[in-house]
């Protein structure tokens, strides 16, 4: 009877009283097949998308190996086939490159697949029509509390529930190169238990604090008292925090000068934003004077003058007028010539004097119209002061002086020129 072959390793099966002279040669290549089949290893390039292992019968076949590693690089899907009816165990590795599937199969039955990224080796067996993954997915049974654990990958389904508690975890065993970006969320955190020791000092920036986040009592408290100051003193630190606060006793809200000008002038008058009044004086230009001759001669009119405080209140600011200042009366001609207005649009108006109209009448003073004080008349017609800076004019207790020197009409002079003196008030 002639030899036979077996189904899953194809070794000669020798009957008694055959292959005289040749036994122990066949004996020999079985045992060369069952230690490839045992302890066989071979690297197997793919270059096309289905593979098939061959099964020979008592001859080294590339299906019989123990171990086997996919090598080559995939441009598709690949499939390997080992052929039907052989059962058998193997360990493989794919070492493939490409981004695609590999799958182990008998022809017609259920496959074992690696993933576009499994990069990895798998335990197979084969039931003579599919072929299967030895994993921990595959077996039965959880790993136990007194189980040592090796480095490979373990899935929640092969982990009993009450198998990994925290006492079994040693300090700082866990480090953060274990842990899936994903997996700690804001729900894992319990409340309060981020302190600020755990936190990095640069992590906390402006940009992961939300608008309106931080509130009063968030804030850390300054020396300062709260309440209200009048006319204060405070100090201000580099990250605008009022560090300290007091009352002043007194100087708040004073008349500050704000303009001073000489006629003829105009311009446009801007108060400080902080203003809430004003006070100023306004004086118009003297009139001129003529001697015309003998005794029939006249000073010309005093310009007008006065003093008016001023309110000034939202939505008036910011507060801004045009002004103008009378210039002074000439004495050219028979008769001298009237004095210029002057006048702070809206709020004030100090006319000038008039002129005299000849002989000894003198000319007439201007008037000063709007809420004013009367002040006494400053700028007499045809009177010159012995200066000119406006800095040094000022009221004398018997009228209007200068150095303490009364003012005398001197004829044929001309008048003096007006004024307007601005103060500002930033009280009540």
């Amino acid at each position: 009877m002639a030899s036979s072959f077996s189904t899953d390793l194809k070794l000669e099966l020798m009957v008694t009283g055959e292959n005289s002279g040749t036994w122990g040669d066949k004996t020999n290549t079985n045992l060369n097949l069952l230690q490839q089949s045992i302890a066989g290893y071979q690297a197997i390039a793919l270059t096309s998308t289905n593979t098939t292992l061959a099964m020979t019968d008592a001859t080294i076949s590339t299906a019989r190996n123990a171990v086997i590693e996919f090598t080559g690089t995939i441009a598709a899907n690949s499939t390997v086939y080992v052929a039907s009816g052989i059962e058998k165990t193997y360990t493989i590795k794919n070492s493939t490159t490409g981004a695609f599937t590999l799958a182990l199969n008998q022809v017609a039955g259920a496959s074992v697949i690696w993933g576009t990224t499994e990069k990895n080796i798998k335990g197979v067996y084969l039931d003579g029509t599919n072929a299967n993954t030895i994993d921990l997915s595959t077996l039965g049974g959880v790993i136990s509390t007194s189980a040592s654990i090796g480095d490979f990958v373990i899935g929640p389904n092969e982990l009993d529930t009450s198998a990994v508690t925290s006492v079994k975890i040693a300090s700082f065993a866990v480090t953060s190169a274990k842990l899936d970006t994903s997996s700690v969320t804001s729900v894992k955190v319990a409340s309060f238990a981020i302190t600020s020791a755990a936190l990095d000092t640069a992590s906390v920036t402006s940009v992961k604090i939300a608008s309106a986040a931080v509130g009063p009592t968030q804030l850390a408290n300054t020396n300062v008292t709260a309440g209200s100051y009048t006319a204060a003193s405070i100090t201000v630190d580099a990250q605008g925090r009022i560090t300290a606060a007091s009352s002043g006793s007194a100087g708040g809200g004073a008349y500050q000068p704000a303009l001073f000008a000489q006629g003829p002038a105009s311009g446009t008058y801007t108060a400080n934003p902080s203003a809430n009044r004003i006070g100023l004086y306004a004086f118009g230009g003297g009139a001129g004077s003529k001697n015309v001759g003998g005794s029939q001669s006249a000073s010309g009119g005093d310009g007008g003058a006065g003093f008016w405080s001023y309110p000034i209140a939202a939505p008036a600011k910011p507060f801004a007028q045009p002004y103008s200042v009378g210039a002074q009366g000439n004495n050219t001609g028979p008769v001298g010539n009237a004095g210029g207005a002057t006048n702070l649009a809206n709020v004030a108006t100090a006319n000038g004097g008039t002129a005299n109209p000849g002989g000894n009448t003198p000319g007439t003073p201007g008037t000063a119209t709007g809420s004013l004080v009367t002040v006494p008349a400053i700028f007499r017609g045809g009177a010159q002061y012995a200066g000119n800076n406006i800095g040094n004019w000022y009221f004398g207790s018997g009228g209007p002086a200068y150095g303490g020197q009364m003012c005398t009409p001197s004829y044929t002079n001309p008048g003096r020129e007006g004024a307007l003196i601005i103060y500002e008030n930033t009280g009540t």
